[in-house]
C-alpha cells in the first residue's frame, strides 16, 4: 500500500510533460509566424552587415 501511495504522489513525469507542451506551443508559433520571423531576421542581418563596415 505504501508503494502505491508513493507512486501516486511522484511528480517527476510532470516536468517532461510541461517541457513537451512548451515546445509544441513554440513550434506552433514559429509555423504560424514563419514569414514574419524570416523577414525580421533578414532585415536585422542586413542592417548588421551594412553597419559593420562603418566600425
Amino acid at each position: 500500500m505504501k508503494e502505491i501511495k508513493r507512486f501516486l504522489k511522484e511528480e517527476d513525469g510532470m516536468a517532461v510533460v510541461e517541457v513537451v507542451l512548451i515546445l509544441v506551443v513554440l513550434i506552433g508559433l514559429v509555423v504560424i509566424f514563419k514569414s514574419q520571423i524570416t523577414a525580421l531576421i533578414k532585415k536585422i542581418l542586413k542592417k548588421v552587415s551594412t553597419e559593420a563596415g562603418s566600425i
